[in-house]
C-alpha cells in the first residue's frame, strides 16, 4: 500500500509543476514591451523614409518629364500635365508642376499625405536642377537637398 501512495503523490507533484508562474509570464510580457517600444519607432522612420525615396524618384521623373516636354515645346506651360504620369507613382505623395508667368522656368513640388503619415514633408526642384525639403516637426529639412533622414541627411 505505501508504493501506490507514494506514486500518487508524485503524480500529484509533476501536475503542480506543469506551466508558468504569474510572475515568469509578466517578466515575458515587459521584456517584449521594452522590445517593442524600441523596435516600433524605428520601423516606422524606415518605412517614412521609404515614401520619401518614393517622392523624390518620382520628382526626378518629372523633372526628365518636363525637360522633354521643353526640347518638344520650348515652354514649361504644360508641365503640370506631363508631370502627373510621374505623380501616378506615389500615392503618400501629391506632385504639382507650377511654370512661371512667362514659362521659362518651373518648380515641382512632392506634398506629403497626410492620409498616408506624411503630413508636413515638402520636396521641391526647379529647372535647374535646385532641390531643397522641409519636414514636420522632430524631422529636419534642407535647403539645399532633399532630405531623406530625420537628422536632415541628403541622399
Amino acid at each position: 500500500m505505501t508504493v501506490v501512495a507514494t506514486r500518487a503523490s508524485r503524480k500529484v507533484r509533476l501536475a503542480s509543476q506543469l506551466g508558468f508562474t504569474l510572475i515568469e509570464l509578466m517578466v515575458v510580457v515587459a521584456i517584449v514591451a521594452i522590445l517593442a517600444a524600441i523596435a516600433l519607432p524605428s520601423y516606422a522612420d524606415y518605412v517614412k523614409r521609404g515614401k520619401i525615396m518614393e517622392a523624390t524618384t518620382a520628382l526626378s521623373d518629372a523633372r526628365q518629364r518636363a525637360e522633354q516636354s521643353f526640347l518638344d515645346r520650348r515652354s514649361y506651360d504644360q508641365c503640370d500635365t506631363v508631370t502627373q504620369d510621374a505623380a501616378k507613382q506615389v500615392k503618400a505623395f501629391t506632385l504639382l508642376c507650377t511654370p512661371n508667368n512667362t514659362n521659362d522656368r518651373y518648380s515641382i513640388t512632392a506634398t506629403g499625405v497626410g492620409a498616408e503619415g506624411m503630413s508636413g514633408f515638402t520636396y521641391t526642384v526647379d529647372n535647374t536642377g535646385a532641390k531643397s525639403s522641409t519636414g514636420p516637426s522632430g524631422w529636419a529639412g534642407n535647403a539645399n537637398c532633399w532630405a531623406v533622414r530625420k537628422s536632415g541627411e541628403c541622399s
